[in-house]
């Protein structure tokens, strides 16, 4: 197979869209796994609550957790 050949462009695409899907499956789940448990490991406090009020302390930990969370995926992946 030509390797300039538009059937190797179209299969490069194809996986780079395959590895896309994945990468996005795997992001999700991550966050929704790692939110879950950080909520249940801080029990004390009601974090959506306290982002509804405004608390960017709160946020900031939940975007880093989600920034983190991401870049673990993107290393996996």
């Amino acid at each position: 197979m030509d390797p300039f050949g538009i059937e190797s462009t179209l299969l490069n695409y194809l996986r780079a869209i395959g590895w896309s899907i994945a990468a996005a499956i795997g992001f999700s789940f991550g966050v929704g796994l790692a939110i879950k448990v950080f909520d249940w490991l801080s029990t004390d406090i009601d974090e959506w609550e306290e982002i509804k009020k405004g608390n960017m302390g709160v946020a900031l930990i939940f975007v880093s957790l989600i920034v983190m969370v991401g870049v673990l995926v993107y290393k996996v992946i």
